[in-house]
């Protein structure tokens, strides 16, 4: 069994505005950039990110000088990304709940799916558990959520089996096939 660790980046200027980020590079709330520290639980591992700057950004200030790995980068809103939800739902009333009903099918227009990201994910996870080193990952929110309904064989339709703190590390096993399965959610990040 390989430990892996996935940590959501910092808050950016898009989180504050309640902004769906997808792909689109965005910066760091720089006056909202908490103080995170790693975990000791995360001493020795080998350390990997999203390409894109609010999640290497969040590495960098965490300390670490992480490779790239492009698989990590977040699940793309496609034409949703920039807006807000009550944009959204104004937009399409009454039609984005069924669009959410899809669980890990809901896709957006020119966008992925939760599925397609666990697709993506799936060969990348399947690696690091035949390298054997425990990894932690800098990521996004749908990167983590992707890959915890695998872990939890949640569907994305109602609330999920567990509450993931944004602030906080996941620490997932990984088999010998890469199929992850929770080992300890919520290591705090936050600095004493």
């Amino acid at each position: 069994m390989t430990l892996l660790a996935l940590i959501r980046h910092m808050p950016t200027v898009w989180n504050s505005e309640g902004r769906l980020q997808g792909q689109r590079d965005t910066a760091l709330d720089l006056d909202a950039v908490p103080a995170w520290r790693l975990p000791p639980e995360l001493a020795g591992f080998r350390f990997i990110a999203s390409p894109l700057g609010r999640a290497l950004d969040t590495a960098h200030r965490l300390g670490i000088v992480p490779r790239v790995e492009p698989r990590l980068i977040e699940m793309s809103w496609g034409e949703w990304e920039g807006c807000t939800l009550p944009e959204l739902r104004d937009r399409f009333r009454g039609t984005l709940d069924d669009l959410e009903a899809q669980g890990l099918d809901f896709r957006t227009p020119g966008g992925e799916s939760p599925r397609d990201v666990q697709a993506r994910v799936r060969p990348l996870l399947a690696e690091i558990a035949a390298a054997g080193e425990p990894t932690a990952a800098v990521t996004h929110k749908g990167v983590i959520r992707a890959v915890f309904a695998l872990a939890t064989g949640w569907n994305m339709l109602g609330k999920p089996p567990h509450r993931l703190s944004w602030s906080a590390a996941h620490l997932l096993r990984l088999g010998a096939d890469g199929e992850p399965r929770i080992e300890r959610l919520n290591l705090p990040l936050e600095a004493p």
